[in-house]
């Protein structure tokens, strides 16, 4: 059995997501997998670090936040503990990535990804400004190390978006992306096409935790774009800035444009695409008006997907959550489990 000792960096919902799996399933994927998961040390901006060699019992790393808000009550808590020594000194074999996103530079992430990649160490990470922004110099850098990178849970959470493509569709000759990548405009919508106004349904995303207090990132387009541009490097091998991705957001949308599509059987979607067109790729994150036929259309709520256009299977669809603390911390696994089984 592989026994492989993870440090993770942030423990907010995706790091208690995690452990929240791990509680849960450790017994299932040693068994169908023949691994075993030990969470060594982690460290959190806000909630202090802890380290065990041993292990750190996920349930009690849960339970010392929900008591306390910190991890004070874990062994060698550090009310505070600094990254790069964390990540030197920590007994581990991959280091899990869950710190902020920064879209403008990548930073603090990107540093963080550099050092433990530096160090030998795996890394896994759910972080879009890293990848959207940096991609190829960390592949570079893991591939003269000898380590492996996991991105997975950076488009859709843990649905496998970027393994479809990848792994299975890349054969089939992928034409054309099609996404609903943001879950909180996806539901804004939603509740547009039930009749509610821009800032009545903005609130209530709000209220449910979908949207932030500043909602520009999601409502302007710029999440979207990142992931548009993540899915250019990986599935066309293209690097894109993003200030490439033709973005608009959906905040001009009124209840008239609602209605008017629905008069003609459409839908309104924040439609995020890929297409290579006369060998160049184009790439774009905006409103569309979708007839109720299209495969994206009755995608609801805050669900995310993906179509996939290609020369030898047509369109293939995937849908799934793209957001929520259990979906991202299952794309870590995806990716440590892809990792270990090479």
């Amino acid at each position: 059995m592989q026994h492989i000792r993870l440090a993770i960096i942030g423990f907010g919902n995706v790091g208690q997501g995690l452990a929240s799996i791990l509680v849960d399933h450790s017994s299932r994927y040693t068994q169908d997998f023949d691994v075993r998961f030990i969470i060594t040390a982690v460290t959190d901006a806000l909630k202090g670090g802890a380290m065990d060699p041993n292990g750190l019992d996920p349930a009690a790393l849960l339970s010392s936040v929900e008591k306390t808000g910190t991890l004070s009550e874990m062994p060698n808590f550090r009310p505070s503990w600094d990254v790069a020594e964390m990540i030197h000194s920590a007994p581990c074999d991959a280091v899990v990535e869950l710190s902020f996103t920064n879209l403008q530079t990548g930073e603090p992430a990107t540093g963080y990804l550099t050092e433990a990649i530096r160090c030998g160490k795996h890394v896994v990470t759910s972080n879009k400004g890293p990848i959207a922004l940096h991609y190829d110099h960390l592949t570079a850098l893991a591939a003269e190390h000898g380590v492996q990178i996991g991105v997975e849970g950076t488009v859709m959470s843990g649905t496998p978006a970027i393994r479809l493509g990848r792994k299975i569709l890349a054969a089939a000759g992928i034409q054309r992306i099609q996404g609903i990548f943001n879950g909180t405009t996806n539901y804004i919508l939603t509740k547009m096409e039930a009749g509610a106004a821009y800032l009545e349904a903005l609130r209530e995303a709000q209220a449910l935790g979908y949207a932030e207090a500043d909602p520009t990132g999601d409502v302007e387009g710029f999440d979207a774009a990142a992931k548009v541009a993540i899915l250019a490097r990986l599935l066309f091998g293209t690097p894109l800035p993003l200030n490439q991705v033709n973005r608009t957001g959906i905040t001009a949308l009124t209840p008239a444009d609602i209605q008017e599509a629905a008069s003609a059987g459409q839908v309104w979607k924040l439609i995020g695409a890929l297409e290579m067109i006369d060998g160049k790729l184009s790439a774009s994150v905006r409103p569309q008006r979708l007839p109720l036929a299209h495969p994206l259309a009755r995608v609801s709520g805050a669900t995310n997907a993906v179509t996939y256009t290609t020369q030898l299977l047509d369109e293939v669809t995937l849908i799934g959550p793209g957001a929520g603390r259990l979906a991202t911390g299952y794309a870590i696994i995806e990716d440590l489990l892809s990792i270990y089984s090479r």
